[in-house]
């Protein structure tokens, strides 16, 4: 189902807010178009915080230490990696006032990423939204085998940790179901994200939000030992601790 097409002038960040405490999202039809259209789909794709599948192999990929999994340490180059073109996605609904925005809400603390890194590259992850104790998936990349999940297990971990209770992948694909995604109603949907955004559903209305749910508390979780001099960047999360917390959780 989809909405009015508003210029791409017109996507203010309290404006996506508001989208998104209703249910609706906003995509474009190509990378260069200047316009977005609002996207409310019948059918909507979930991730169940409590059944994401942890396979062996990927339980053996975390531990193994293969990639550095950082958390709102790069952004927009994720976005900007999600947004190339790729063998199997030649064009993509990323345009640049979707970019705009999504930098502008990571500055005022709803947008978040999660990085996976080999070595000094960046070679996956994903972003998204967060509010209350709702996390909107966007996007994710992989640019090598298993970054993409890898990215998705540390993002499930941590909305478990945070005390978040929705992760919404909007529309279902083979990869997600396989992680445990399902699909629900759309009126199944809203109710999950009204529980979700509880009280602040409210100001949400007004363009306020209330953030309940904590992104940053499997940094502290991992943070180091007492007495360590004070980071005011996410340092990277052991790919042990999130197997461990995601098993102890699934």
């Amino acid at each position: 189902m989809t909405r009015p097409t508003p210029r791409s002038q017109d996507l203010d960040p309290d404006l996506v807010l508001r989208a998104y405490a209703m249910g609706v999202f906003p995509m474009a039809e190509h990378r260069d178009e200047a316009s977005v259209f609002w996207v409310e789909p019948r059918q909507r794709a979930i991730l169940p915080l409590d059944g994401f599948h942890l396979s062996r192999s990927l339980r053996k990929t975390l531990t193994s230490g293969r990639f550095r999994v950082t958390a709102d340490a790069a952004l927009e180059q994720v976005i900007a990696l999600c947004a190339e073109s790729a063998d199997d996605r030649p064009d993509t609904w990323i345009n640049p006032a979707i970019e705009r925005v999504f930098g502008e809400l990571h500055r005022r603390g709803f947008a978040h990423s999660v990085e996976c890194w080999d070595g000094e590259q960046l070679v996956g992850g994903l972003y998204g939204l967060a509010l209350g104790r709702a996390f909107f998936g966007e996007s994710m990349v992989s640019r090598a085998r298993d970054a993409s999940k890898v990215a998705i297990a540390a993002l499930v971990a941590r909305l478990r940790l945070g005390g978040f209770t929705l992760l919404d992948c909007q529309f279902m694909t083979d990869h997600l179901a396989s992680l445990g995604a399902v699909e629900v109603p759309r009126e199944t949907y809203l109710s999950l994200l009204s529980d979700s955004l509880g009280e602040g559903s409210a100001g949400l209305a007004t363009g306020v939000a209330v953030v309940a749910g904590d992104f940053g508390a499997l940094d502290a979780f991992g943070a180091s030992p007492s007495g360590a001099a004070p980071s005011t960047v996410s340092p990277p999360v052991s790919g042990k601790v999130i197997a461990q917390l995601l098993t102890q959780t699934s």
